[in-house]
């Protein structure tokens, strides 16, 4: 009796072990459709960058004020900071008053040799007078004569004047041009000491801080448009002949395992040579030795941070 309830429950727990693995199995195969039927082939995969640009400053003196804050939007052209322009303004006003004096010593040719030609005109006029008087025998041909050089003589002087003015007022002009191009180089890096973002973007980092000493080349902030991502992504070699410059594509971005964002993306850039796969990318197909990396612009809608994975998707597929 005891031999045969012993074998009852052995019988019995072997069933439920059996159940209990085939209930494991079959949960498994579940997850594993369930996961299967989730799972998305992508074209290719990549990540998000933006393109960085460095402002440095154009000028040299102490920073009197710097208002750029890391993450702070910024519009272009818009001054948030200006490097000391004490000596730059003085020097300025120094060439200005340059300007005036040298101005000062243009001289009008026709007021100052208005006298000479005056006599000049009163002389050959006499010499007319006297040749009339010659023809009626009144009149010697020595008088004539010297009527004659007398009005050679003062019109070489007036000619001789005319010359030395015009040149002198030439020489006005061009000093007075060159006072005026050295006013408009100090206008230029008057300018340049303000300090402003070439972009419309966001300052990513900050390197200065207002009161310190800059020179030219010093780098103060970083600016980035993340407006519009780039997402720099790798396709394989049978893929290629698929892709063109402007094409649409759709654009996943993965914010976690169960969270994918899609985005309206154009190629912009195609690599016209192959090269080795990045470690971190992954193609749809097995990892191939050669890929062709590609540019497809994105536009943020504020989600989308540098670093973040992305994957692409043909659209004509």
């Amino acid at each position: 009796m005891e031999i045969m309830q012993n074998a009852n429950r052995r019988l019995r727990q072997g069933c439920f072990h059996l159940s209990a693995r085939s209930g494991r199995l079959i949960v498994a195969l579940l997850l594993a459709a369930g996961c299967g039927g989730r799972q998305q082939k992508y074209d290719a995969t990549g990540v998000f960058e933006v393109t960085e640009i460095v402002v440095s400053s154009e000028a040299s003196g102490r920073l009197l004020w710097f208002d750029a804050e890391e993450g702070m939007p910024l519009q272009a052209n818009l001054p948030i900071g200006c490097v000391d322009t004490t000596q730059l303004y003085l020097h300025r006003r120094q060439v200005q008053a340059r300007i005036k004096a040298t101005q000062r010593r243009y001289v009008d040719v026709s007021v100052q040799t208005a006298a000479l030609e005056q006599q000049v005109a009163t002389a050959k006029s006499e010499l007319r007078r006297f040749e009339n008087l010659l023809q009626s025998n009144a009149a010697t041909q020595k008088q004539v004569d010297d009527l004659s050089a007398q009005v050679a003589l003062l019109e070489k002087q007036l000619a001789a004047q005319k010359l030395a003015m015009e040149t002198g007022n030439k020489g006005v002009a061009d000093e007075t041009l060159a006072l005026k191009a050295q006013l408009a180089q100090l206008d230029d890096q008057l300018k340049k000491c303000a300090v402003a973002s070439p972009v419309a973007g966001t300052v990513l980092a900050k390197y200065a801080q207002p009161g310190e000493l800059v020179a030219p080349g010093k780098a103060l902030f970083k600016v980035a448009n993340l407006e519009n991502m780039m997402l720099r992504a790798y396709i394989t070699s049978s893929l290629l002949t698929q892709v063109k410059i402007g094409q649409p594509v759709k654009v996943f971005s993965d914010f976690g395992e169960k969270d994918m964002r899609a985005y309206d993306g154009a190629i912009t850039w195609i690599a016209d040579k192959a090269e080795f796969t990045p470690k971190t990318i992954q193609t749809r197909d097995e990892r191939t030795n050669l890929v062709y990396a590609i540019k497809i612009t994105v536009k943020n809608d504020g989600y989308i941070k540098r670093g973040m994975y992305g994957e692409v998707q043909l659209e004509n597929q």
